[in-house]
């Protein structure tokens, strides 16, 4: 009975892991790009390998209320931003649901998307402020 017992809980951990929505491949992907430099843009249009059809840029300091009035409904923050200033949070939306999010560490420099609301996969390119 009890090897029955590990089993189930060993399929619900799998379960939870594969259905986790940080990206930390999307993540590494970034800091290879912000790592140099030269480059001042980053295309996450390029480096996404899921469906998307907004992605909000959260700056350190926002509020979940912000994020939620932003986001057009309830998100729990996975990162705590509100009180951190070393990381930028990342949040994909796909037909009105958070499918994605990835925290980007500031690596000295800053990020913007100017004075859009969102990008989209059709206007994917947020800048590197250094």
């Amino acid at each position: 009975m009890e090897l029955k017992h590990f089993a189930i809980v060993f399929l619900f951990l799998l379960v939870l892991a594969g259905c986790s929505q940080q990206n930390s491949d999307l993540e590494k992907s970034i800091y290879s790009i912000v790592e140099y430099p030269s480059n001042s843009q980053v295309d996450i249009g390029s480096l996404t390998d899921f469906e998307w059809d907004k992605a909000f840029l959260f700056p350190p300091y926002t509020s979940p209320e912000e994020m939620e009035e932003q986001l057009g409904r309830d998100f729990k923050d996975p990162s705590n931003i509100q009180s951190r200033d070393d990381i930028y949070l990342l949040v994909f939306v796909k037909d009105d649901k958070v499918v994605k999010y990835a925290e980007i560490d500031r690596q000295q420099a800053d990020f913007s998307i100017g004075n859009k609301e969102y990008l989209t996969p059709d206007d994917s390119v947020f800048e590197i402020e250094r």
